[in-house]
């Protein structure tokens, strides 16, 4: 059998998938193992197919280390990336390659009563339509807006389950094991392992999209409060506009920054007679409109530009409240919105050196992603492999191992 419940193997496979090539010395580093007992379990990683040989490192003046990663098609994940409206979901491989086609469907989790069983029924159709294997399938991972218990399986906002672990619920119906964890705190998972940030202690990762959502990584860790819920940029109370926000209070950075924010703003103008090239683009669809408002807005069209740049003011002044508290290193802007790329930074920064105390702010970076809006499926894959090792797992045997490399 390739992976018993064994917590060593299942540990340097974890290693190797975050990190990609590594030494055995460093895998012993990293999991506090001797360096006799991992090069023993590489080796029976190697015959049972998981693990192979990938050369030497390049040298630094002494004896060159051999290097090992895992082969990329012996396990794959079930990445599921949820907004209000829209679910994602994909098949990726263990170097984040997708392999199969990115589906998408409609689940708008405010009206949808039962949007628990549609979310279950759309992931086992999409699992039945895989030319993979289930047995070869590590997990599924899910990113979902909402107050979400990551321990618990619980989300308390959202995807009423009526106090069950949707986790258990999904996993009950597919088979397989389920993690699920909230949107944001899963993009700044993706910014920390693969992105950007990945070997900074101290940073905040911005998701602008359909609220602003916040995931925060201190002294290299991802912080998430004595409930998992911290992060909630989004009801920070920076307005007095008395507009409602989705929480139910008013004055939210929400209601003044979000892209249904934004589209409605737009729509507003056009049917008031502005000139922009969004008059010709689809405005009725959420997806469609915010899409067209941010490729507008990098061509140059005046009136979009306009739209994310005072968004990007009042999201720095948040901004300005986050660096005042946390002093980060860097803020990540990711998610959806991130596409409008560089966009975003001149009226960001503009608010941030108008808001802050510049001894407080002068060494702190703003970055766009360099996943983007990728980065929500990359965090749901992240985590099912977080919990990879600390989790029974199904067997394979060998034959299976073979039929994948080869």
């Amino acid at each position: 059998m390739i992976i018993k419940n064994d917590l060593y193997k299942r540990g340097i496979i974890t290693e190797l998938y975050f990190n990609g090539q590594m030494s055995c010395a460093d895998l012993s580093m990293n999991t506090d193992k001797s360096i006799p007992l991992t090069t023993k379990i590489l080796n029976e990683l190697i015959e049972e197919g998981f693990v192979v040989e990938t050369g030497y490192a390049n040298s630094t003046g002494g004896r060159r280390p051999l290097m090992f990663s895992l082969k990329p098609d012996i396990l794959y994940v079930v990445s599921v990336a949820m907004d209000q409206f829209v679910t994602r979901m994909v098949l990726m491989d263990m170097e984040n390659h997708y392999v199969s086609e990115v589906e998408k469907f409609e689940l708008n989790l405010y009206k949808e009563k039962d949007s628990l069983s549609t979310l279950t029924e759309n992931i086992e159709a999409f699992i039945q339509k895989l030319s993979v294997e289930k047995e070869k399938i590590a997990g599924i991972g899910i990113a979902m807006p909402g107050f979400v218990d990551a321990k618990k399986g619980l989300n308390y906002s959202l995807l009423h389950s009526d106090n069950r672990s949707i986790s258990e619920h999904i996993s009950g119906k597919t088979g397989l094991p389920v993690f699920i964890d909230n949107d944001s705190s899963l993009i700044a998972l993706a910014e920390l392992r693969f992105g950007n940030i990945k070997h900074r202690k101290d940073a905040m990762v911005v998701n602008i999209g359909w609220g602003i959502g916040l995931g925060m990584i201190v002294n290299g860790k991802m912080f998430r409060g004595y409930n998992g819920f911290a992060g909630e940029f989004s009801h920070i109370p920076l307005f007095t506009n008395d507009k409602l926000c989705s929480c139910g209070k008013k004055g939210c950075l929400e209601t003044e920054t979000s892209l249904f924010v934004i589209i409605e703003k737009a729509k507003k103008s056009l049917g008031e007679g502005r000139v922009s090239i969004l008059q010709q683009r689809p405005m009725n669809d959420l997806e469609l409109a915010s899409e067209s408002i941010l490729s507008a807005a990098a061509d140059g069209d005046q009136f979009a530009v306009e739209l994310l740049s005072d968004a990007g003011y009042k999201i720095g002044k948040g901004i300005a409240v986050l660096i005042h508290i946390l002093n980060p290193e860097t803020i990540v802007l990711s998610g959806r919105g991130a596409a409008a790329g560089k966009l975003w930074l001149a009226p960001i920064q503009q608010s941030i050196n108008e808001n802050c105390i510049p001894r407080i702010a002068a060494n702190t970076t703003i970055e766009l992603s360099n996943l983007g809006y990728d980065a929500e499926l990359a965090g749901a894959a992240a985590l099912v492999m977080e919990n990879f090792e600390k989790k029974p797992v199904k067997e394979y045997n060998t034959k299976q191992a073979a039929s994948i490399s080869n």
